[in-house]
């Protein structure tokens, strides 16, 4: 999956699950969107959802960083390049 197939998907989410309107990939998710923890819990889920695999506890713990949809796509690309000699493809 590119970056651009995995941007998205991720802006589909936020528009339909959570209600977003007009994100900007720079958009502090916080200030601007109104985005918490529980929301976050639940983008993990449907991150999950996506890959068809499990978060690790440190993978969801680095996750707590985040701030703006580019740090969720720089996340996503960061287990993607972590799990790259795993057994566990991403597309």
């Amino acid at each position: 999956m590119t970056r651009d197939e995995l941007q998205e998907k991720i802006l589909t989410i936020l528009v339909q699950d959570f209600e977003f309107k007009d994100p900007k990939l720079d958009d502090n998710l916080r200030d601007v969107h109104g985005f918490d923890s529980i929301d976050a819990i639940e983008l993990l889920g449907k991150v999950e959802l996506i890959f068809g695999f499990s978060l690790t506890r440190d993978e969801k713990e680095k996750a707590m960083e985040i701030r703006t949809i580019n740090d969720i796509l720089d996340y996503l690309e960061g287990i993607r390049q972590g799990r790259a000699g795993s057994k566990t493809p991403l597309s």
